[in-house]
């Protein structure tokens, strides 16, 4: 159980602050990297810009691998997922340069680059799990018309880190609203379960990115057995990739315009005890609680815990029992 190392605010004081609550309240980080790709570096095997170096370095000198998993997420997709990922250099999601802003996913220049990129990504954190592709369905929902030469790169870059690191659980996340019956509006839930079990059979886990307040529910409740239906899909094991509930009312626009989400830390406590019960029952690998700190989680911008605090530590105290496959 354990969260991203994001910061609340852009300090080292609150980078600290964060670290410093990985330490006792999780026992696995995630380096969650969704901020583009250094393309042409990765393609020549050239070094990264200092600025990537320093970022690794940081992380990895604040992450206690003694007593924490390690989890690394990246994608080759951008943050929109409707395309090809940004280029990080100097600073994260630049513009991709020509031609790479007219590679299809399948180029033979963006599997080498990828791959690679995913390999120095591995060799340098030494991951006991590692997401090639964050929330890869969504490329389905946003550009269909790319689907078919994206999962060339996905096969192609699943087999090859395979080869490289044949015991690394390696895997992509879902999108798990897009899977539940009525969940979203106008969304067709048999067309997205299948082309998640396309990516699925290159996949060691089932691994699910379900943020359940962007919805048509909103922060108010859902169906009961939303959640079982949700981990039942696949017989991988299950893994939580990504996950987190409001504690207060906000607002956010959805390119219609602007919608306003009720919520309040007990509909999150109530969102985390369900949450942490199913991947019990599921006999989850792990579950990541995207931010420790607002925006918008377990403690408040001040600093206090939330009541669902308290029923992240219960869980965390208890003693894990690995999945039988």
């Amino acid at each position: 159980m354990g969260f991203t190392p994001f910061p609340y605010e852009i300090s080292l004081d609150a980078a600290n602050y964060v670290y410093t609550k990985l330490e006792t309240e999780s026992d696995i980080i995630n380096h969650h990297f969704d901020n583009g790709v250094p393309w042409m570096e990765a393609l020549n095997e050239q070094p990264f810009h200092q600025n990537i170096i320093d970022d690794w370095d940081f992380r990895k000198s604040k992450t206690t691998t003694e007593t924490h998993k390690v989890y690394v997420s990246a994608t080759p997709l951008n943050f929109s997922r409707n395309g090809l990922a940004a280029y990080r250099g100097e600073s994260d999601n630049m513009t991709l340069p020509a031609p790479w802003n007219s590679y299809p996913f399948n180029h033979v220049n963006v599997r080498t680059a990828y791959f690679n990129y995913c390999k120095r990504l591995i060799d340098f954190f030494k991951p006991d799990y590692f997401n090639m592709a964050i929330e890869a369905n969504l490329l389905y929902v946003n550009n269909p018309t790319k689907w078919s030469e994206y999962l060339q790169l996905h096969q192609y870059v699943y087999a090859q880190l395979k080869s490289t690191f044949p015991d690394l659980k390696v895997f992509t996340s879902i999108s798990g609203a897009h899977l539940i019956a009525g969940f979203l509006e106008g969304n067709d839930y048999v067309q997205q379960r299948l082309a998640t079990l396309q990516l699925l059979e290159h996949s060691d886990l089932y691994g699910i990115s379900f943020y359940p307040y962007l919805g048509k529910y909103l922060a108010n409740p859902y169906p009961e057995g939303t959640l079982e239906q949700l981990f039942s899909i696949s017989t991988k094991p299950v893994a939580v990739a990504e996950t987190g509930y409001a504690a207060q009312t906000f607002s956010i626009d959805v390119g219609s315009g602007p919608i306003t989400i009720e919520s309040d830390p007990s509909r999150q406590q109530k969102y985390m005890k369900e949450l942490l019960t199913v991947c019990e029952k599921f006999k989850a690998v792990f579950v990541i609680n995207f931010v420790i700190r607002d925006y918008d989680q377990l403690y408040d911008e001040n600093g206090n815990p939330r009541p669902a605090l308290n029923t992240w530590k219960d869980f965390l105290a208890r003693k894990y029992q690995a999945p039988v496959n």
